[in-house]
């Protein structure tokens, strides 16, 4: 039976005998579907770079805005994506939202076979990879459901950090593919490097065939057989607290979708506002700091117009925002997750525009950035390993604030973080004025591992706060609130990179995200550790 009716996981009997393997096998069919989610959300991180080396026709700051164009959309639809379970139910709300997915990763393989296809198709694509961001908060809110209170440290860790995991899954397999043809003869002619590539294995010379499109496909060997999997192995959870009224799978369906369009239209003004002519206004790049509220204020304004059983359930929830910690915790995770997220999806294309590329000084004197580097590090080789130790080390940071308190971790992360964006900041800026800029990547990107790890444990520890700080009935919520808002790191960090590598300054990102890190630091001192803190280092 898809639906369940009786659910008593708090009862030790019940959950021995019936609910326990019932609520392990959601969970386990839950961790491949989310981690294709985060998959798809992040892979223009990736691709971007290869089609650089593939000769696309298209500027660094154009590239760019593809990781951001999925960043802004996914953490927008993660507003929406709240609030599906209890109204469409947790089988149908999984197994859609993962098969939406096929929509970008088909799209991406084909777009990808022509270097012919235009910007604005990729952007689009781009739009909608979004699914995979989304799909986190609708995610973790039906698994908490499976799992009696005892355990859901456990299983919400798993659901996460496996989830997470996504990014570096995604980061070492589809360099791997695009060495040979996934699909034969179906998947396309391969296209010809004009500059060095790599992968997990090595370096790849310029010369050599790469299949970028399978960078698509790829999703479609695991998106399918999940479908089905996740169709005849998951369940809906028909008790009052869950999904008492989802009415048919159609029925659900069409919420989901009703929901899901809300999001991309609240996304689709803000993008339309930021983006440079000829998709959007091209505001200056400050008005993103507006836009961005914006976005979220439009995405919550248009769900309450939403008439129905959805309204009361919306304004249960919405009692959160009367309470100061919600605000206080969705800046200090946006610091962890959002530069977590971030620099995910910059990380592999700043380090191919900054080492990649000789910056020589030109006959007038100015530097040029053009200049292929021979002696250059792979982008490809490295670029997984930040995100890979952000999520194995999430769940250490819950352990040892479990010990220490949250808080304190925090705070010495938070540290850790304004000191090594400052070095990240000099290595980058002296690379980026050499024409040797080879000789100061080691420090750059050890630098870079540590605030990855910084952020990841970060991640860890503020989860643990927001446990404390919060009622029980609060911190569901709040968790999916502070995840949705520290998603946008997925959108800034990017967006900021190639503003700053246009105006030859990428060293002024990190000096900015510097700062923010500060104002964090000075915000958990005050509140959870400071003489008038209202809840003591939680």
């Amino acid at each position: 039976m898809a639906d369940i009716r009786e659910w008593r996981v708090e009862d030790p009997q019940f959950w021995e005998t019936t609910g326990k393997g019932i609520a392990n096998r959601n969970l386990w069919i839950s961790i491949p579907s989310l981690l294709c989610g985060f998959a798809v959300w992040i892979y223009w991180s990736i691709i971007t770079v290869q089609m650089l080396n593939a000769g696309f026709p298209f500027k660094p700051a154009e590239l760019f805005t593809l990781a951001a164009i999925a960043g802004l959309t996914g953490a927008t639809l993660r507003i929406p994506s709240s609030f599906f379970i209890r109204i469409a139910g947790g089988r149908n709300t999984i197994v859609f939202t993962t098969a939406l997915l096929m929509i970008p990763a088909l799209g991406t393989g084909i777009a990808l076979q022509s270097q012919e296809t235009p910007l604005w198709v990729f952007q689009l694509l781009a739009f909608l990879s979004g699914f995979g961001g989304g799909n986190f908060a609708s995610s973790m809110s039906n698994i908490s459901f499976f799992f009696p209170k005892r355990m859901q440290g456990l299983a919400l860790g798993l659901n996460a950090g496996l989830g997470n995991a996504g990014v570096t899954t995604m980061q070492i397999l589809v360099p791997l593919v695009m060495t040979f043809p996934l699909l034969g003869s179906f998947g396309g002619e391969p296209v010809t490097l004009v500059q060095a590539s790599g992968s997990l294995i090595g370096k790849i010379p310029a010369g050599a065939p790469t299949y970028i499109q399978n960078a698509g496909f790829v999703w479609l060997f695991l998106l399918i057989p999940l479908a089905f999997i996740g169709w005849f192995g998951m369940n809906n959870l028909r008790t009052e607290e869950v999904s008492p009224h989802i009415g048919s799978p159609l029925g659900a369906i069409s919420k989901i979708m009703g929901m899901l369009l809300i999001g991309f239209i609240a996304a689709g003004v803000g993008l339309y506002l930021i983006l440079p002519a000829p998709i959007g206004l091209g505001l200056p790049s400050w008005s993103k700091w507006l836009v961005l509220p914006s976005v979220i204020a439009l995405t919550v304004f248009l769900l309450k117009l939403i008439p129905g059983e959805i309204k009361p359930n919306l304004q249960r929830q919405f009692l959160i925002f009367g309470n100061k910690h919600t605000w206080v915790m969705s800046i200090i995770y946006t610091m962890t997750f959002g530069s977590f997220i971030g620099y995910s999806a910059a990380f592999a294309l700043a380090i191919k525009v900054i080492f990649g590329f000789s910056h020589i000084a030109g006959v007038d004197g100015v530097l040029t950035h053009t200049t292929v580097n021979p002696n250059a590090p792979s982008a490809l080789m490295y670029a997984w390993m930040g995100p890979f130790i952000g999520a194995l080390i999430r769940p250490i940071g819950g352990w040892i604030s479990d010990k220490v308190g949250g808080a304190l971790v925090t705070q010495i992360i938070t540290v850790v973080m304004i000191a090594a964006a400052l070095g990240v900041a000099y290595y980058m800026s002296a690379a980026y004025q050499s024409a040797t800029p080879e000789q100061y990547f080691m420090p750059f990107f050890l630098l870079f591992l540590t605030l990855f790890a910084a952020s990841g444990i970060g991640n860890g520890s503020t989860f643990r706060t927001i446990a404390m700080v919060f009622p029980k009935e609060q911190a569901g919520p709040v968790l999916g609130w502070t995840s949705a808002v520290a998603a946008y790191g997925a959108f800034i960090i990017p967006q900021v990179f190639g503003e700053q590598i246009k105006a030859t300054t990428p060293e002024y990102a990190l000096y900015g995200f510097a700062i923010f890190y500060f104002i964090c630091l000075v915000l958990n001192g005050w509140y959870y550790l400071g003489p008038k803190a209202e809840f003591k280092n939680p």
